[in-house]
C-alpha cells in the first residue's frame, strides 16, 4: 500500500472556543490512531498548519471529516504527494501551540514573520512543520 501526505491550513470558525482544542486533539490521536495515520498540528492564533500521513483511503477519509468539522473553514490543501517514508511516525497527532513559534522562525520559511498557512509554499509549510518537530507536545 502506498503511503500519502497531506498538508492543509484552516480557520478557525466563529464558533471555536478555547476548551476545542483539547477536544480536536483527543479526538484526533484516538481516531488516527486505529487507521495507522500520523500527523503533526500546529495551531497559532486564529489558523491550523496540519500533516496527515498514510493509506490514500485513510487520508481522504480523514480529510472528509476535518472538511465537515465546523470549528474552522477555509479548508485549504498545502500540498497532496506520495511519499517514501513519514516525517511524523511518532505521533498519532503532535501539537506545536503557538507559543513554540518565534518571528525568526516564521520569517525564515515565509516572506513575513506573521503566521498565515496560506502563504507558505507546499515545502515551506511541510519545512516549518519539521522545524517543530522536537518542540511537539
Amino acid at each position: 500500500m502506498n503511503l500519502y501526505r497531506i498538508v492543509y491550513a484552516s480557520t478557525l470558525s466563529e464558533s471555536f472556543s478555547s476548551q476545542d482544542i483539547e477536544h480536536i486533539l483527543a479526538s484526533s490521536r484516538r481516531n488516527n490512531k486505529k487507521q495507522d495515520v500520523s500527523g503533526m498540528l500546529l495551531f497559532s492564533h486564529r489558523y491550523f498548519l496540519q500533516c496527515l500521513e498514510g493509506s490514500r483511503d485513510n487520508i481522504n477519509q480523514t480529510y472528509q471529516r476535518i472538511l465537515s468539522d465546523e470549528r474552522h473553514c477555509r479548508v485549504t490543501i498545502v500540498s497532496y504527494e506520495n511519499v517514501t517514508q513519514r516525517e511524523f511516525c511518532a505521533w498519532s497527532m503532535g501539537y506545536v501551540p503557538e507559543s513554540h513559534l518565534t518571528r525568526e522562525l516564521l520569517f525564515k520559511f515565509s516572506a513575513s514573520a506573521t503566521f498565515d498557512p496560506y502563504t507558505l509554499s507546499n515545502v515551506s509549510a511541510l519545512a516549518l512543520l519539521k522545524s517543530l518537530h522536537g518542540t511537539v507536545i
